[in-house]
């Protein structure tokens, strides 16, 4: 019997620890969707990108929230920053370091570093990233990862006000299959590998079901010969 009682406790121990997990992962994302950031750091922004309206740089707020949703529903793996206007506000955002830390310490429960990112190739670690924030960034906007009909907003914005340092992004590939130039790339090829027989696959909770040691192709990647950018990354190494 008291064996019995031992295995109940256990039970228990392991349904509450997963109840738990949720709720506080849960808790984390509400606190990143309404996280108001620090006063004037948008205008910061104003110097960078002059011709962003506040409405603009808004969206770029609200796009920058959507990255962090991505590194905490990935389970804090390695993630790529797709876009050189986002980057450019959490470049800001970090400059105010203690609101950052805090920020991190609520949202994450840890510090969420920024580390360089180079193009999509032959770094099979830069390619994973990419895919990575391509499939939690969908999901959030109740996107198809794998048939996208439009583009997440963290993809989107450059192309939207067509930066000259930017990275732009289509979710239709058959265009670009026939008349690409290289300077836009094609949404859907982040999906080429989820879920094959490469080892992509993120459809599990919190990105349990991704082979963070890097299965996969490690390079092209179904790209078509383009190479796919994105400004900086972040998360554990």
């Amino acid at each position: 019997m008291p064996a019995f009682f031992f295995v109940v406790i256990i039970i228990l121990s392991i349904l509450l620890l997963s109840v738990w997990s949720r709720w506080r992962r849960a808790a984390r994302a509400d606190y990143i969707r309404s996280y108001m950031f620090p006063p004037g750091l948008l205008d910061k922004l104003v110097k960078l990108r002059p011709e962003l309206s506040l409405k603009d740089r808004q969206l770029v707020a609200r796009a920058l929230r959507q990255y962090f949703l991505v590194y905490l529903k990935s389970g804090y793996l390695h993630i790529a920053m797709p876009s050189q206007v986002v980057d450019d506000l959490w470049h800001e955002f970090i400059l105010y370091t203690k609101n950052y830390e805090l920020f991190c310490r609520k949202a994450f429960g840890r510090f969420m570093h920024h580390t360089p990112a180079a193009v999509l190739g032959q770094s099979r670690r830069n390619n994973d990233g990419l895919r990575r924030t391509w499939w939690y960034a969908c999901l959030e906007e109740n996107i198809n990862p794998r048939q996208a009909t439009r583009l997440p907003l963290l993809f989107a914005l450059d192309g939207k006000w067509n930066l000259a340092d930017g990275f732009r992004y289509e979710p239709d590939c058959s265009v670009l299959r026939t008349n690409s130039d290289g300077t836009v790339y094609c949404g859907g090829d982040f999906s080429g590998g989820i879920g094959d027989s490469n080892g992509y696959d993120f459809s599990s909770d919190s990105g349990s079901g991704f082979d963070s040691s890097g299965g996969g192709s490690d390079s092209n990647s179904g790209d078509s010969g383009s190479s796919c950018s994105g400004g900086c990354s972040g998360g554990s190494d």
